[in-house]
């Protein structure tokens, strides 16, 4: 299907405005887009883990969204989709349901990276026919933005702050899609907030429509952890794909192809400068840190490039 920007911008929204999200917050796009490649007709069952999506769409007995919703606890969102979609594929074959549910999960990386991949690790294992989306904003960020495993090194976070004897966060980012793809799943995907939206759409769409277990990572910047101002949001997705730190591609059926690369490579500290978690790293003396992060982005992009082909 053709993808048209127009048409699917004037598709009732399934994410209802007056929510209590961040203004220039990636979370509130992420479930938009992923919910906007739904046919009209079909109707979903959104898991949320708890998490800043959870606590800004959700208070009791109200959600912001139009489908059915289960607030799930931050280790086992995975587990409660696949239960509830088991329990779907039951029901309709005893004929008590006629309606076609997608069964999709939200998770932060907190939920997702760390305390929810031993449940996202055996849903994915187990075949449910369900979408696990992750919105990847680098950190704990409804808790006061603590470290994950998906925090950057180097990256200024309330539990890795810089210091005379600090300098962010030591560790290299965890690489999730790659795990997930290793559960040999029949489609695990990276997108962003990219020109009209068609790669995130046309990726949904893929993941919601493909039999069986998908995942869906998608980098969703936070204002508050990263320190940009909300207006920049598009910018620096467009500068995390540009420079390599966000590559985007998907691995279908076990096959890895990449959907984007960059006409011209733009240095890392072009992504880095346009964010206060970072700040530390163009302080004089600390040069050092920019070419080891560079460093690290390269390999991995070249280690992505030969999977690809």
């Amino acid at each position: 299907m053709v993808y048209n920007f127009k048409e699917e911008m004037e598709k009732p929204e399934r994410l209802a405005g007056g929510h209590r999200l961040c203004a220039g917050c990636g979370a509130s796009i992420a479930v938009r887009g992923v919910l906007r490649a739904l046919e009209p007709e079909d109707r979903a069952v959104v898991t949320n883990a708890t998490s800043c999506l959870e606590v800004s769409t959700y208070l009791y007995p109200y959600t912001a969204y139009e489908d059915s919703y289960i607030h799930s606890a931050f280790e086992n969102a995975a587990a409660t989709c696949g239960g509830v979609e088991t329990a779907y594929r039951v029901l309709k074959k005893k004929g008590k349901i006629k309606e076609n549910f997608k069964f999709i999960t939200f998770g932060g990386d907190g939920g997702t990276y760390d305390i929810g991949l031993q449940s996202l690790s055996g849903a994915m294992e187990r075949g449910h026919d369900m979408v696990y989306v992750c919105y990847d904003n680098e950190a704990y960020m409804n808790t006061g933005i603590q470290r994950s495993s998906a925090t950057p090194r180097f990256a200024d976070a309330t539990t890795t702050p810089v210091g005379s004897r600090s300098y962010g966060k030591i560790q290299n980012k965890k690489n999730l899609t790659e795990i997930i793809a290793a559960h040999n799943v029949p489609y695990a995907a990276q997108t962003t907030f990219m020109g009209n939206f068609k790669d995130l759409h046309e990726k949904s769409r893929k993941a919601i429509y493909t039999e069986g277990p998908c995942f869906l990572n998608i980098l969703s910047p936070c204002p508050r952890g990263w320190r940009y101002e909300m207006e920049n949001l598009a910018e620096i997705c467009q500068l995390a794909v540009d420079t390599c730190v966000w590559p985007l591609y998907e691995i279908e059926e076990g096959v890895w192809k990449l959907n984007y690369e960059p006409k011209k490579k733009v240095p890392l500290e072009e992504f880095l400068k346009k964010q206060g978690r970072f700040k530390h790293m163009f302080a004089k003396g600390n040069e050092w840190m920019i070419e080891d992060a560079q460093k690290y982005v390269d390999d991995q992009w070249e280690r992505l490039l030969k999977k690809c082909k």
